[in-house]
């Protein structure tokens, strides 16, 4: 017998040892002995057993094949996930963007039902050819299973779920033509934004247009590109129905994409459409080289501004400590495939905004819920600081450098919002921050 296989027996009929020491002393403790929690001889047990434990872990840690993990990962992941419920969920994703290709692939590669409608015709048949999104995902073939229509009736009728991925712009006049089409089907809205001149947010136009209507909306830190790549991912999908949150956990979970499940409708929505606002602060930042020092309080005070406005608008505070909080943030506001992030990159490098939007060739919503957002505040006098501030430097032609200067002189604060009450009240900040500032 070798040496080393002696010694790791040894090791191994040690940590039995301990372990028959460890549950004698738990027994006799439950019996009615009392023995103190804090007892030297427990405590040397315990450590000597740690100490084992992590060494037969580090001998046993070599016979694990990474190539072989990987390998039984997307063996499971070409497996469908929907085969095991009552009977397959049929689903429609409405919008050919990234995201809602992303998603529509997704659920089809689950094995359900699912058909992406695309407005123009002539997209639909080089999807179906092709099975590439050439202008939204270039260089990432769709699943063979997933469905391509462009009649909206053929693809809404009969469904159990239609999810809806247009633009906000976009998102009524859908809902006011899928109407006539539905009879049962549950919505949930991918769309993150809100709607230009009313303020609405998606779930507000839902039951405006749908009143009585299953409904969710789902938020989370989702570049559909990363999606497309198989890296690790996760989302929220915030409805009133536990039925509707279970369908769509199960219809889109998968081994690289996880879903969990809130309540707080508004809170999740709203994480979804304010974070676009502070990818453009955080894109017009980094146009000029600033350190990782203001990064991270530009990140940290856009997430104060998002509670912040959130609580006056009835969401829960500690959904923005979430996935549709501060980890839809951080993708957004650290990573160059957002659109708002290279929105405010290019504000930063001096071009205009009209050139900004024509070279990024898709829908940014951030630049309009920047314009909704600062009025809101400015009509009940909610504190956001940088919100006001990019107004000023998109909208009233103000230096990027004054406002930013104004900023940092601006009032003092406590850290975190619900914690330490503020020296100065809302107002009188937001009085400060907007003088000077052109009437509305």
């Amino acid at each position: 017998m070798s040496a080393d296989k002696k010694n790791n027996e040894v090791e191994d009929k040690e940590m039995d040892q301990a372990q028959t020491a460890a549950n004698t002393e738990a027994t006799d403790t439950e019996s009615g002995e009392e023995k103190s929690v804090f007892n030297s001889g427990i405590l040397a047990s315990l450590f000597d057993k740690a100490t084992k434990v992590g060494a037969k872990a580090k001998r046993d840690q070599s016979a694990i094949n990474p190539e072989e993990i990987e390998k039984t990962v997307r063996d499971n992941m070409s497996k469908p996930k929907g085969s095991n419920a009552p009977h397959q969920l049929r689903l429609a994703f409405l919008g050919g963007g990234s995201f809602g290709t992303a998603m529509s692939n997704l659920a089809a590669r689950n094995g359900c039902d699912s058909t992406l409608w695309v407005r123009n015709k002539r997209t639909v048949k080089s999807l179906q050819k092709n099975r590439v999104n050439k202008k939204y995902l270039p260089g990432y073939t769709l699943d063979e299973r997933l469905k391509f229509e462009h009649d909206l009736k053929t693809a809404v009728q009969d469904k159990d779920i239609i999810f809806v991925a247009v633009p906000s712009s976009a998102f009524r006049e859908t809902l006011k033509n899928i109407r006539p089409y539905l009879s049962g089907q549950s919505i949930v809205s991918l769309t993150k934004g809100m709607e230009k001149d009313t303020f609405s947010l998606m779930s507000d136009i839902i039951e405006q247009e749908l009143p009585g209507v299953n409904f969710g909306v789902m938020s989370g830190p989702n570049l559909a590109v990363e999606i497309m790549q198989n890296m690790p991912s996760a989302s929220v999908i915030a409805s009133d129905s536990e039925l509707l949150r279970h369908a769509v956990q199960s219809a889109l979970h998968s081994a690289f994409f996880r879903i969990f499940a809130s309540d707080d409708i508004k809170g999740v929505e709203l994480g979804g459409a304010l974070k676009n606002i502070y990818a453009i602060s955080m894109g017009m930042a980094a146009s000029y080289n600033v350190g990782e020092n203001t990064k991270a309080m530009l990140l940290t005070r856009a997430l104060a501004e998002m509670s912040r406005f959130g609580v006056a608008s009835g969401a829960n505070p500690l959904t923005f400590l979430g996935l549709s909080g501060v980890g839809d943030l951080y993708a957004t506001c650290s990573s160059e495939l957002s659109r708002n992030y290279r929105i405010g990159n290019m504000l930063g490098k001096g071009l205009s905004l009209e050139a900004a939007i024509k070279k990024l060739g898709q829908t940014a919503e951030g630049v309009n819920t920047i314009q909704q957002v600062h009025e809101k505040a400015m009509k009940l006098g909610i504190y956001m600081p940088i919100t006001h501030a990019l107004h000023a430097v998109i909208f009233d032609d103000q230096a990027a450098l004054g406002v930013a200067l104004n900023l940092m002189e601006s009032g003092f604060r406590s850290d975190v919002e619900f914690v330490m009450p503020h020296e100065y009240s809302n107002e009188a900040l937001n009085a400060q921050m907007t003088a000077g500032m052109p009437d509305q």
